[in-house]
């Protein structure tokens, strides 16, 4: 028999995320994850089913007041999207159905990862996530460059190598750059960017420091006449590359071929098995041959609020805003 509760209490949510998430990405953690709830403090929600074997599933939301829904925890909402990617539903023993039954309504739950077993009829494809695979290319990029019409390939070179010519040359790690990001994001989006908002920019400055604090941290800037071109901000664990954030200068078009090149050159330097490039269907994405991957809603909101909520503004290089 399957017992189904609610769990509001901060702390035994931590426990029971940290006893059923396995630790595969960055976003399983939970101390990425309290990055951001310190700042929002949405009530957490978490829906648990156990039975006599213990707990059989987890659906771990939270409510957002502003939003008037649930939505996947800590819920780090802005115009109604949250951010935090690669999300999962805990369940074993075929507890799914009956636990997404339990969900409370109204609810927005996103970025779903595909590889939970959902009912065709409780999920839709979300947004698109865009990889790097290295070894697919044994670790060269001049195999990537193969990929492109030597007319493409001949002219991406030409650009970055244009830029370079400027004097663009990188600095790493200097957490300083972090007020970059947030102001070119800003500059580039105003009130769109998830930055305008001073508790984004807050938890992503607490994230950015626990990643640096546990040696995930790799923030690149490009700089060109001592002004930094383009920032991204990201982090290695477990052997993937995950760009998480970043801005680029209004007077240098083009700078984000450079930067996002760069990351695949890294990626390819360092054997690491992916570089993630989040979501977002951009058109630069699939122009470079990244491959793609769906994450996955589970919604009941009215179509036209669900499909407001479920489009990312488009970023200069395509990581966040």
């Amino acid at each position: 028999m399957t017992d189904f509760r609610v769990v509001t209490d901060l702390e035994e949510c931590r426990y029971i995320w940290q006893k059923t998430t396995p630790t595969e990405v960055i976003t399983d953690l939970w101390d990425v994850r309290e990055c951001f709830h310190r700042h929002y403090r949405n009530k957490p929600h978490f829906i648990v089913a156990e039975d006599e074997k213990g707990i059989s599933g987890v659906l771990p939301l939270c409510w957002i007041d502003e939003q008037k829904s649930y939505q996947y925890f800590p819920g780090e909402t802005w115009h109604g999207k949250t951010w935090l990617e690669q999300n999962r539903i805990f369940a074993r023993d075929g507890i799914l159905p009956a636990l997404l039954d339990q969900c409370p309504s109204p609810h927005n739950v996103r970025y779903l990862l595909p590889d939970s077993g959902f009912p065709e009829n409780r999920v839709v494809e979300d947004e698109i996530g865009y990889l790097f695979f290295p070894p697919k290319y044994e670790y060269n990029i001049e195999n990537y460059y193969a990929e492109f019409s030597p007319k493409s390939s001949k002219r991406l070179k030409k650009d970055i190598a244009c830029l370079e010519e400027l004097g663009a040359h990188y600095r790493f790690n200097n957490l300083s750059d972090f007020d970059y990001i947030a102001d070119l994001n800003v500059q580039r989006f105003g009130k769109d960017s998830y930055f305008s908002d001073p508790r984004f920019k807050e938890s992503f400055r607490s994230f950015m420091h626990y990643l640096n604090d546990n040696g995930f941290l790799r923030i690149t800037t490009v700089m060109i006449n001592n002004i930094p071109a383009a920032v991204d901000i990201g982090c290695i664990y477990r052997n993937t590359y995950t760009l998480l954030g970043g801005g680029t200068h209004a007077d240098y078009p083009g700078i984000a071929k450079v930067i996002n090149v760069y990351h695949m050159k890294y990626a390819c330097e360092q054997k690491f098995d992916c570089a993630d490039f989040l979501c977002g269907d951009f058109s630069w994405k699939k122009l470079f041959h990244l491959t793609p991957r769906p994450l996955y809603v589970m919604s009941n909101l009215p179509a036209k609020a669900s499909e407001a909520q479920n489009v990312k503004p488009e970023n200069t290089n395509c990581l966040i805003n």
